[in-house]
């Protein structure tokens, strides 16, 4: 721009040079000259500035014209390429936050470099499955530029906090585990009240498992009453009311919708309503400690001694299922049959990456979602690689927006859990849920796979 402002200065000087000397011919004609000759430079000037060559952005409204409209981020030649992972990983939930951080580390290790450079997830932030822990870290991540995108959260809560600040700053967040209808859409269009652009997700919408437990339920075991309880987070309450309006609408009838809170030890008050319906089913898709209370007192509260218990994902982990308390109940959760899939980027299978896992950690994972993680991460590696280029100073060149219109265009995407589209919405999980019956506390393995139900929209 200051080349064509300079030639376009010598331009006019060379017109008034021109009018100056206009009586004489030989002096018109060589004003003419040089007058043709600048409008050359001029056009050429206006090319090399509008054609993405000049250094200097040229800005319409305040949006970059050299980028997708987010803006870049800037490599250095030696630097590494920045993502991070948001999770659980203290508190009560790490058993589902620390198997989605280690599933984002494998993935990184096996995807290797991306166009000569190395990738880095930072130290791992913790969303302390809350919306106060989500925002604190999204606030976090944000402050440092070079962050391209964020895999998490773990809990739903959080991202309903993280993921406003997340989207502004032009980032992504894929999250392994978040199912809150609410994040995405209704699957009928609509976006959810807190769907934020750039959030995409490989775990289910509850939409789906909460129509699978409400036809398990209703078709399979035969029940046509029910109750459910929630502890105000948004997955629980969220799942309870798909189950809630899933099983109504195939002709049962719900006797009870209450809510818990996250603290309590004391379930017999909330028991003691909800007996009051005679509910032949309870369904109370919440995490522990609180879970653990329900199942605890439940059967000795009158009118609920033979209800049948129920729960979801939140509590479908080894430490719930180890309880004696826990035996006999159903669990949905996430279709983990993951067979001999294999990861398109990498070409790890789930078989494979159990067996890193547990050479790594010591254990197997201790939630369902590991294998959701390891795919969230491959698909963000694969969008970077996407949107950069090379530049000539040996930096790599980020289109933050071209990280996420690659993500929005994903469809039939192989990963570990099977075949990967993303909707308009974020939702892309491959929406099979299964029910386990949980036979003993001693086996869990064998509870695990014990699956009396399957669904696949």
């Amino acid at each position: 721009m200051k080349k064509f402002l300079a030639i376009l200065g010598l331009m006019l000087s060379f017109t008034l040079v021109a009018a100056a000397c206009g009586a004489a011919e030989d002096a018109a004609d060589t004003a003419t000259d040089a007058a043709e000759d600048v409008a050359e430079e001029v056009e050429e000037a206006v090319d090399e500035a509008t054609d993405g060559d000049d250094e200097e952005a040229m800005e319409d409204d305040g949006e970059a014209m050299e980028d997708g409209g987010l803006g870049t981020v800037v490599v250095e030649a030696g630097a590494e390429v920045q993502v991070r992972s948001l999770n659980a990983i203290t508190g009560d939930v790490a058993f589902l936050g620390l198997p989605n951080q280690r599933g984002v580390e494998q993935a990184i290790a096996d995807y290797g470099e991306i166009k000569g450079f190395a990738i880095s997830m930072g130290e791992g932030l913790d969303d302390l499955c809350s919306a106060d822990g989500g925002q604190a870290a999204a606030q976090s991540i944000v402050a440092d530029e070079q962050v391209v995108g964020v895999i998490g959260t773990s809990c739903s809560g959080a991202a309903t906090a993280a993921a406003p600040l997340i989207s502004e700053a032009g980032m992504v967040m894929i999250s392994p585990s978040n199912t809150s209808p609410a994040l995405t859409s209704d699957q009928q269009g609509n976006a959810g009240d807190n769907y934020n652009v750039g959030y995409y997700r490989t775990a289910h919408n509850d939409l789906f498992q909460g129509a699978a437990m409400a036809e398990f339920v209703f078709n399979d075991l035969g029940l046509t009453t029910a109750a459910s309880i929630h502890d105000g987070d948004p997955y629980t309450e969220g799942l309870a009311s798909a189950f809630n309006n899933a099983f109504d609408a195939l002709g049962g009838e719900i006797t009870g919708f209450t809510a818990v809170a996250k603290q309590d030890t004391d379930m017999v008050p909330v028991l003691t309503e909800i007996a009051q319906g005679s509910p032949e089913a309870l369904f109370f898709p919440i995490f522990q400690p609180a879970g653990d209370f329900v199942a605890d007192q439940a059967p000795g509260v009158s009118g609920l001694e033979n209800t049948t218990l129920l729960a979801a994902d939140g509590l479908l982990v080894d430490g719930y299922l180890e309880l004696e308390q826990s035996e006999g109940m159903y669990f949905s959760g996430p279709d983990t049959r993951f067979g001999t899939n294999a990861n398109q980027s990498t070409g790890v299978t789930a078989e494979e990456f159990l067996a890193t896992y547990e050479a790594n950690n010591g254990q197997a994972p201790e939630a369902p979602f590991w294998g959701h993680s390891y795919d969230a991460t491959a698909m963000l590696l694969d969008a970077i690689d996407a949107a950069s280029t090379e530049g000539d100073d040996g930096s790599l060149v980020i289109d933050r927006q071209g990280v996420r219109d690659y993500l929005n265009g994903i469809q039939g995407y192989e990963g570990i859990i099977g075949t990967i589209n993303c909707d308009e919405f974020g939702d892309c999980g491959s929406q099979k849920i299964t029910v386990i019956e949980h036979l003993s506390a001693d086996d869990l393995e064998a509870s695990k796979a014990n699956v009396v139900f399957e669904y696949a929209p």
